[in-house]
């Protein structure tokens, strides 16, 4: 998409930017533009991939007014939000990390060992799963019980396996996991389900300052919103954030750790799944390779 299809796009929903645009392709669903308005006000500007995004968008619009209602720090503001074009103005700091799509190349904009990032996300977090369940019904988004948890997972496994294919090696870690009955909790809370330092934004400090990319956002298994620190961070930082998660009242069980670490060697099993939903053949592809086919 040229920039000039772009401000025609944003002049047709009321934004008029001017040339100085910035591409960021990491994200799946949607191209990802900074953009700088007449007024200098600068704007992220999404744009679908594909055509079938509208009801996700729709969801997205619901789960932000409800996730701005309860936590303390940003959450991206939708002033335009349609099938062909989101777009809100920027939130303040940057992402904790930024990567590019084209050289892989991950750049960190903080300190990785900075106490502030493991203390505020902690925060953010037990205020996200304290959101009430009443309030999810109310706005009519996804909840899946702890008795179900299992099954979804389960159902997932079989459906990538007939799909996509998958080695023995993570099939039978994935039933283990399945089948390790202290692991899995017996309660659910409302999570943002694609939780990593590339959707946390930080200021100078390294105190997170908001959180990006809701589309995942549902009651479920908070051990989702762990998995992605983990994989940025490791095993000693998320056994960090979990006991500050704890200090500062948070929901948790004693397997929590372990039950992570299982949930964060299941990506390519999320990764076949989303690939099968997309019938994108570069995501395809890709998932093969994760899964071992």
């Amino acid at each position: 998409m040229k920039i000039d299809d772009i401000q025609k796009l944003t002049k047709s929903n009321g934004l008029a930017v001017k040339e100085d645009l910035v591409f960021n392709d990491m994200g799946i669903d949607f191209k990802v533009v900074f953009a700088t308005a007449e007024d200098g006000k600068k704007w992220l500007l999404r744009i679908p991939r594909r055509k079938d995004l509208g009801e996700q968008i729709e969801e997205e619009k619901k789960i932000l007014e409800l996730a701005g209602k309860y936590l303390s720090i940003q959450v991206p503001n939708w002033q335009i939000a349609n099938s062909e074009l989101v777009a809100y103005p920027l939130l303040e700091g940057k992402p904790a990390l930024t990567f590019d799509a084209q050289t892989y190349e991950v750049s960190w904009n903080m300190d990785q060992n900075n106490p502030a990032y493991i203390t505020s996300l902690a925060e953010a977090l037990v205020q996200l799963h304290s959101i009430p369940r009443s309030q999810v019904e109310k706005y009519g988004l996804k909840i899946t019980p702890a008795e179900n948890l299992r099954k979804v997972m389960a159902d997932r496994l079989e459906l990538v396996k007939s799909e996509l294919g998958l080695s023995k090696k993570l099939e039978s870690r994935y039933r283990k996991w399945l089948d390790n009955d202290p692991l899995w909790p017996d309660f659910t809370k409302f999570i943002h389900g694609d939780l990593y330092a590339g959707h946390v934004m930080v200021n100078e400090s390294g105190e997170v300052t908001g959180i990006i990319d809701w589309s995942t956002a549902h009651i479920g298994d908070i051990s989702e919103d762990f998995a992605g620190h983990h994989k940025v961070f490791g095993e000693d930082s998320l056994k960090d954030l979990i006991q500050e998660y704890e200090k500062q009242g948070g929901d948790n069980w004693d397997k929590l750790y372990e039950h992570t670490i299982e949930r964060t060697f299941a990506a390519p099993l999320a990764y076949g799944y989303f690939a099968i939903q997309t019938q994108d053949p570069t995501h395809l592809q890709g998932a093969k390779e994760q899964l071992g086919k």
